[in-house]
This record gives structure tokens, C-alpha cells and sequence, in this order.
């Protein structure tokens, strides 16, 4: 079956299976940040954005994002830069494995909210996991971006 979407701000259509899922479909186009965990929708790793919410790709049929746009995190470098080096500064990339998941719940957080609480980091951010930090450091370094972030808004 044909199918035409916009990865990462890019038109592209290609023939797939019916039963491609959207992981698949996306590493095929050299998505590669978007990775294979547990398969069972509870790790997050292979956390996408699809038409403007984070999804998990592992669990979605390419099919059904025909028409739509799909972002990975090699589409939203610029857009996650600002915060990506705060991962590090924490201590929250031991492996990185799973940084791409994180970073792409991050910024569809603050798209949707670009001041969120403590309870709306946890939630967006819940559905990933890191066997080498835990859940802490990311959020110590989320919370670290947001209060630099409004410390440079107040200094202008």
C-alpha cells in the first residue's frame, strides 16, 4: 500500500506492508533516534510526535499516519538544543539510550505548556524508562533548563 506523510518536515510517500509499524516505517527513513525497547508500549524509547502529540511508534500502524506529520528527534534538533546539554550538566545520559524518548516528551511538553510543573513534567515524562539514572536526574535537569530559562527571560 502507498502512503505519503511529513517526517520531520520533509514530504515523503512509500509503499509499505499493512502491517508496518510506525517504528519500522521511520528507521527505514534513517530516523535511527527513534529505538526499539520493549515493544509492548511501556518503555517509551520509541516515543515519536504525531500531528503534534508524543505517541509511541512500537504501537501504531504507518498506515494509519498516512496524510499526517510525524517528528522525530532528528527533525526537532534546533527546537530540543537549548535543553539537550542540561541532560549532561545532571548526569542524565549515562548510556543516552534513552535520551530520545525523553527529549521528545520534553519538547512536546512545552510546546503544549512552556511553564509546567513539577506534576506535568512527571506525567509526560512517566512513560519512559532509564535503567541507568532512573526518572530523577531527568527531571532534576528539565526543572534545571525551565528556572535557567526564566532567569535569562528576566534578565532582559
Amino acid at each position: 500500500m502507498e502512503i505519503s506523510m511529513t517526517l520531520n518536515g520533509r514530504k515523503i510517500k512509500a509503499s509499505i506492508e499493512p502491517n508496518t509499524l510506525l517504528i519500522d516505517f521511520v528507521r527505514a527513513q534513517k530516523c535511527f533516534s527513534v529505538k526499539r525497547g520493549c515493544e509492548t508500549t511501556n518503555c517509551g524509547l520509541c516515543t515519536v510526535i504525531l500531528d503534534g502529540k508524543p505517541v509511541l511508534s512500537c504501537s501504531i500502524l504507518a498506515a494509519r499516519c498516512n496524510g499526517k506529520t510525524v517528528e522525530t528527534l532528528e527533525g526537532l534538533q534546533e527546537e530540543v538544543a537549548p535543553f539537550t546539554k542540561f541532560l549532561a550538566e545532571q548526569g542524565a545520559d549515562q548510556c543516552g539510550f534513552c535520551n530520545p524518548g525523553y527529549i521528545v516528551n520534553f519538547a512536546a511538553l512545552l510546546r503544549e505548556n512552556p511553564d509546567p510543573t513539577d506534576e506535568e513534567i512527571d506525567f509526560y515524562l512517566s512513560g519512559n524508562l532509564c535503567r541507568c539514572t532512573g526518572f530523577e536526574s531527568q527531571r532534576r535537569a528539565f526543572r534545571n533548563y525551565l528556572n535557567y530559562k526564566k532567569e535569562q527571560e528576566g534578565a532582559k
